[in-house]
């Protein structure tokens, strides 16, 4: 009976170790009006996220949320178009989370090769309605990340550890639609 005792205690604690180091989701996630989440508060805090995102992803796929397909977008980003970002590198590191996105696809409009520094962070609004959401600003040459007043933010909805999914609100005439990026982790 102590043995059966012990065995399940240990079973007990193996999981909860595994369950705090392990996967953050998402759930029951909704788009309000003006396209933010509407969750509440379940769901990884910005520095468990911040963590999880550190590292080398790969941009999979891009697909359309409740956007009609007649709708065009010419790109994303202020930078190229959908097509251009498939395929790219996406390097997340600690410190002082300055990464890059590297250009895999090639193009008519797409720069292959090509590789543009980013300053990201996750960003936490402290409202109870909104998640925390992944930032980025891009950062030319010659330019330091405080000068730069403008960025991009995506939602953060899932991530195992090995993939990991944004959105990206786009207003609409009638509402909001959005991209949602399919990423996963390069295995170094």
């Amino acid at each position: 009976m102590r043995k059966h005792i012990l065995s399940v205690c240990t079973l007990f604690a193996l999981v909860m170790l595994l369950a705090s180091c392990g996967a953050q989701k998402k759930s029951g996630m909704g788009t309000n009006s003006s396209g933010s989440t509407s969750a509440g508060t379940d769901g990884p805090s910005a520095s468990q996220w911040r963590s999880g995102l550190k590292g080398k992803w790969v941009l999979n796929s891009v697909d359309r949320e409740d956007i009609p397909a007649a709708y065009t977008i010419k790109n994303i980003f202020d930078e190229a178009p959908v097509d251009c970002f498939l395929g790219s590198v996406w390097t997340l590191p600690g410190g002082n989370y300055r990464g890059n996105i590297t250009f895999n696809a090639a193009g008519t409009l797409c720069a292959d090769g090509a590789v543009r520094t980013i300053v990201w962070s996750v960003y936490d609004s402290k409202a109870n309605d909104q998640h925390p959401q992944f930032q980025f600003k891009k950062i030319y040459s010659g330019e330091k990340a405080a000068n730069v007043t403008s960025g991009y933010r995506l939602n953060l909805s899932y991530s195992d550890g090995q993939s990991l999914v944004m959105r990206m609100p786009i207003p609409l005439d009638n509402g909001t639609g959005n991209l949602v990026f399919n990423f996963t982790r390069v295995q170094e």
